[in-house]
């Protein structure tokens, strides 16, 4: 597997590193706000009939019973004598929808990943008020359309939790993985839940790629307390990060935006706890945090929506060797916001 994403866009060095990111503010809500929420899944590689990969799945349940992941592995139907590389993936739902038969066969004759898609066990392409709970590590406290005072999120060290006590020995009980190949990507709040991922338990993965991660939530909490705990406290343990940004993200052009509805305001006004290129600012902090290699690539043209299946294709090019498949539309892009 590469050692760190190629240099496609922008390259940083930093003490020796070539260092790459992509950087992002996400746009989520009280719960995480799409243009289209109740957006259903469809038929996706995970309904198809085994070729390149074959798919197996199981579901678990939260500590509270309030919730229910449902995770897909996917493993190369061709037998492998070495250990796999493994690719998390959250908002595993609509990551399913970015990926069809031809990247599989592309992956599977290349580095063979074990591909794991952590979702929601519903239809739904992106659960908002599940991830809301479980992608935080801070409690958001804001007003919502109504004006009402609301609190969510939190959950994320409890989510923690759960994928390594539980997610990934029944993913290691239906592959043989690579302990030190282990890469965790997110879109969004999910990017968020991959920066305190990496703050609190850097060995847990060894790769870690933040795509337009939701900086401004919670009053732009992520980029105070954890953030610099890790930087004062980090004692050299080897570990990949890559920031993604949609260039519209980091200008602030968040296109036609509906001014006379209520939640679409309340919304625009919590965002504002992070600056667009709070996410840039960010790589560059975390640049000089020895034994840290930190990327940023910036997608030109594409607002936080479309970021999700670029970014996962991006990565899946970068990690593994495949065709680059960023810059083709895929199913949803311009559904979700």
């Amino acid at each position: 597997m590469p050692s760190s994403f190629p240099a496609p866009l922008s390259v940083v060095r930093r003490a020796g590193f070539v260092l790459f990111a992509m950087c992002a503010v996400g746009m989520s809500t009280a719960h995480a706000q799409q243009r289209n929420p109740l957006q259903k899944i469809g038929e996706t590689v995970l309904d198809q009939p085994a070729q390149s990969y074959r798919f197996e799945r199981f579901v678990i349940d939260s500590p509270d019973h309030s919730r229910r992941w449902r995770v897909n592995v996917g493993v190369p139907v061709k037998t492998h004598k070495a250990p796999l590389p493994v690719l998390y993936m959250l908002d595993g739902n609509a990551a399913a929808m970015v990926l069809d038969q031809a990247m599989l066969a592309e992956l599977a004759a290349s580095a063979a990943p074990v591909l794991v898609f952590v979702g929601y066990d519903n239809d739904l392409r992106v659960d908002s008020a599940a991830r809301t709970q479980d992608y935080t590590a801070w409690i958001d406290v804001a007003d919502d359309e109504s004006g009402k005072t609301v609190s969510s999120g939190g959950g994320a060290f409890v989510f923690l939790d759960t994928i390594e006590r539980q997610i990934k020995p029944e993913v290691e009980k239906r592959a043989r993985i690579d302990p030190q190949q282990q890469s965790l990507w997110g879109h969004s709040l999910g990017g968020l839940f991959v920066l305190s991922t990496l703050y609190t338990r850097p060995a847990a993965f060894q790769h870690y790629i933040a795509a337009s991660p939701s900086l401004w939530w919670s009053q732009g909490a992520p980029q105070r307390d954890l953030e610099k705990q890790f930087i004062d406290n980090r004692r050299g343990q080897p570990a990949q990060l890559t920031v993604m940004l949609g260039g519209d993200e980091r200008s602030g052009n968040r296109g036609v935006r509906d001014m006379n509805n209520p939640r679409v305001v309340a919304h625009l006004r919590r965002i504002g706890g992070a600056t667009p290129d709070a996410a840039w600012q960010l790589s560059q902090r975390l640049a000089d945090v020895p034994g840290l290699q930190v990327g940023y690539r910036e997608f030109p043209g594409l607002g936080h929506g479309p970021m999700l299946p670029a970014s996962l294709k991006a990565t899946l090019g970068a990690l593994y060797g495949i065709t680059d498949r960023s810059a083709a539309p895929a199913p949803g892009d311009a559904a979700a916001d």
